[in-house]
């Protein structure tokens, strides 16, 4: 019999451990060459582990373990042969023939005289088992407050468990709904999310200044250009392609928003990969745009289309989602009017677009109403002063408020490559 021992492969540079999230597939069953067999998540990404070979597969872990890379976690027999079917009715066979059996000594061994021993008769009407008792104590509840769903009205450990202490000077609840709790461990992936915005927040000396943005401009070229941008790119004209222009045209004018630290020293980058969040069925991830200041508005809005739809199907690997100089987050897609965006290390600064109301403004001396949004920076402190915090928000408010002249050099058509 020949046997394939499957390995967890290098999910990237730095990776030497991953969790079983997922198994596709159960114990002995048949897998083909390529099959995913398991979803496995790394502190940066889930990924799927392919069937190396075809083959009868017994499973060496169980969800939830945590496994270094190049341990084995399943063997493959390659020599099996594929499945006719119906093996499974045959196994529940000997399971019918002895339950008749099993049950025959159950009886005889049951004899009456056992009865006046049984542990619930030792309890009066209403009180509770030793294990209750003590639960109760504990909670600082009396045993008449709680109704018992034993034996002649016995308090048991699950009523005690579930027993609601009672609010300060009230009284205790007599809810009877279901009240059900769900523990679920973390994943990889979320723990080192939690473990590095708690850095960020203990880390960095981060301050978030505000200012707000008029998208009449933007909802104008739109409206306008959007089945024809769409019919030559194949993509829609969205909002983002917008900021990212704004932000790469920011970062230029201000350098030091563009930078991380390391230690005692400050790099600046002169180029801006954008990390754009995108909210995907394993948590928050943030795929990364190379040398977006290079791209046109179709380039970012196929690009993130692109790294978005990676994702959401799971399909995002480690280099997609590493190396970016600044990020861009979108809490209005959620209905967000405001908020403080924490900064995704070891980057220096994070814009955060919001929501889009309808609201009155003063123009020219005019209350008019415009389609406005809050936006959002927060920075680190150590290395952006408030002068350049204030400037780069200021400049792409300029970009997104007045898009045509600062984006497009003053011709939308060409600006959007129509």
């Amino acid at each position: 019999m020949s046997v394939l021992e499957m390995k967890v492969p290098s999910p990237g540079e730095s990776i030497t451990e991953v969790e079983i999230a997922t198994w596709l597939v159960k114990d002995g069953d048949y897998v083909e060459k390529d099959q995913p067999i398991a979803e496995v998540d790394s502190d940066k990404a889930t990924l799927e582990l392919p069937a190396e070979q075809s083959g009868v597969i017994t499973l060496k872990a169980e969800e939830g373990d945590v496994v270094q890379v190049g341990q084995v976690v399943c063997l493959i027999d390659v020599d099996a042969p594929r499945p006719a079917g119906g093996s499974a009715p045959a196994a529940e066979a000997p399971k019918q023939e002895e339950a008749p059996k099993a049950a025959e000594p159950a009886k005889q061994e049951a004899p009456k005289p056992a009865a006046p021993v049984a542990a619930p008769q030792t309890y009066a009407t209403g009180a509770p088992s030793p294990a209750a008792k003590k639960i109760l104590d504990e909670k600082g509840i009396q045993a008449g407050q709680v109704s018992g769903s034993g034996r002649d009205g016995r308090i048991t450990k699950t009523d005690a468990e579930l027993a609601a202490v009672p609010a300060l000077g009230g009284t205790p609840s007599t809810a009877t709904g279901a009240r059900t709790t769900t523990t679920t461990k973390l994943s990889v992936l979320r723990r080192k999310i939690a473990s590095r915005l708690v850095a960020v927040k203990n880390e960095t000396a981060m301050l978030t200044t505000f200012n707000e943005v008029d998208m009449s401009e933007i909802f104008r070229l739109r409206k306008l250009y959007k089945e024809e941008f769409a019919q030559k790119h194949g993509v829609g004209l969205g909002f983002m392609s917008f900021f990212t222009k704004a932000v790469t045209r920011a970062l230029q004018m201000y350098p030091d928003v563009n930078a991380s630290i390391d230690g005692d020293f400050k790099i600046n980058y002169d180029f801006c990969d954008i990390s754009i969040a995108v909210s995907g069925p394993k948590g928050l991830m943030v795929p990364v745009l190379r040398n977006a200041e290079n791209m046109s508005f179709s380039g970012v809005e196929a690009n993130i289309k692109d790294l978005a739809t990676k994702v959401r199907d799971g399909k995002i690997t480690v280099d997609e989602m590493t190396g970016g100089t600044f990020t861009i987050t979108n809490g209005g897609t959620f209905g967000s009017m405001l908020s403080t965006p924490i900064i995704n290390p070891p980057q220096s600064a994070i814009l955060g677009m919001h929501n889009i109301i309808q609201r009155p403004v003063a123009v020219d001396g005019q209350v008019v109403i415009r389609p406005m949004m809050y936006v959002a920076m927060s920075y680190d402190h150590r290395i952006i002063d408030g002068k350049e915090s204030v400037g780069f928000l200021v400049a792409v408010k300029e970009g997104i408020d007045n898009p045509v002249e600062i984006l497009m050099g003053g011709d939308e058509r060409k600006g959007l490559g129509l």
